[in-house]
């Protein structure tokens, strides 16, 4: 798909996806209450809708399942699933499939499940069978993925001793960790988080509503859009000053770049502002790494040479991302070193974009790529991305929003 924009005073108003974070989690609450009406405003995405098609169909008595792609929905069900009766069977892409679920497995062996690998080692897809949790005391590895984590913080106030969980080395994504602690706590559990310990005690959760806030990751890529426009303001209905997500953190950081915001009735109200660029920009993405390709982009597009660490968790995502953010940013000029988990950007050449319309952006069929990168069409005129389609993951609407505000679309 082409994009093309003429028009560099972006005004409009945005309603945001609802945040599949959010959705998922309060979704298997809903699951282990027997209930199917709690949950207000469900998400969009893909992946949220894969888990309340699943869960419906195991309600009805199915128990062979795919995911697609949906990473958070494979690693929530393979827990939910360990307390259930009877057998059942989780499988996904041929990238989710080769995605590591081995930490998750382990540890709900340890805690009496009974799962199996259908193919290759520590990968979906897997058998869960029934199984005989009881609880207590476990360690888990906190650097891998926070949703092991949360999958299990999740179904522990069912089990008869409670959960105990002793975090081991540096955890990555904690705001994750803190999302599921308060809303388990939104439904009556009773739950701690203090240092490397969550301690949840037994007594099951308590009916209740929750509406679920607009996607503050969504939102970041509005905040890109203004910070490359020459003026705008943009409403961005559903977000919330005292947020769940660590995303919120999006707000601080482009204050920076030029763009302002006031948090209203409705949501957020951001207006560009004409401040002076920072030289160098550096930060430590691990407690927001959805925001690093934003930032990225965002960086190379304004001429700021930087620095993002924390990005460990980035090379085991939709795709390797850090070699994406390589491949796709050096087609624009932009010279790039890399590490394991850290990506530096550099000034000197930002300036001389070797950019034509026909360069086309590949997208390693993750929505993120897509949408970290259509922005930047504002700063050179236009901009081909490949596999548009791939946005339905957690934002199904992104190209009508943004047509909306003028940018041009060509098939």
């Amino acid at each position: 798909m082409k994009l093309a924009i003429t028009n560099t005073n972006i005004q409009g108003v945005v309603n945001l996806p609802a945040s599949k974070s959010e959705c998922n989690r309060a979704l298997i609450i809903e699951a282990l209450l027997r209930k199917s009406d709690l949950v207000n405003n469900v998400s969009e995405a893909a992946d949220s809708q894969t888990l309340v098609n699943i869960l419906k169909r195991f309600s009805n008595g199915e128990d062979n399942f795919d995911v697609g792609p949906a990473g958070t929905t494979l690693r929530f069900l393979t827990a939910f699933f360990a307390i259930q009766k009877g057998a059942q069977v989780l499988t996904g892409s041929a990238r989710m499939n080769n995605r590591p679920v081995g930490v998750l497995v382990d540890a709900l062996r340890r805690l009496g499940a009974s799962i199996d690998y259908l193919g290759k080692e520590n990968y979906p897809p897997i058998r869960i069978n029934e199984g005989n949790i009881k609880g207590g005391e476990i360690e888990i590895d906190g650097g891998v993925s926070s949703q092991y984590i949360s999958a299990l913080m999740l179904i522990a106030p069912t089990f008869r001793n409670g959960l105990n969980i002793k975090l081991l080395n540096d955890l990555v994504s904690k705001p994750y960790i803190e999302m599921t602690a308060k809303l388990m706590q939104g439904f009556g559990a009773k739950v701690k988080f203090e240092d490397n310990r969550i301690l949840v005690e037994k007594g099951g959760y308590c009916s209740s509503q929750f509406a679920v806030e607009s996607d503050w990751s969504a939102a970041s890529y509005w905040y890109e859009i203004l910070s490359f426009a020459k003026f705008g303001q943009l409403s961005l209905e559903g977000l919330k000053r005292n947020s769940f997500q660590g995303d919120s953190v999006v707000a601080d950081l482009y204050k920076s770049f030029g763009v302002e915001t006031e948090f209203v009735s409705s949501g957020v109200f951001l207006r560009k502002v004409d401040i002076e660029l920072p030289q160098y920009f550096e930060y430590d993405f691990t407690l927001c790494p959805d925001l690093a390709q934003t930032m990225a982009v965002t960086c190379a597009g304004l001429g700021v040479e930087a620095k993002l660490t924390g990005l460990k968790t980035l090379k085991i995502k939709e795709t390797d991302r850090i070699l994406a953010l390589q491949n796709e940013l050096e087609k624009l000029g932009v010279e790039i070193e890399r590490g394991n988990d850290w990506i530096k950007l550099y000034a000197a050449e930002l300036s001389t974009f070797d950019f034509t319309p026909s360069t086309q952006i590949e997208t390693y069929k993750d929505h993120r790529m897509a949408m970290a990168f259509a922005p930047i069409a504002i700063k050179y005129g236009s901009l081909e991305i490949e596999d548009p389609g791939v946005v339905v993951k957690s934002y199904p609407s992104f190209w009508k929003d943004l047509h909306e505000v003028g940018f041009l679309m060509e098939d």
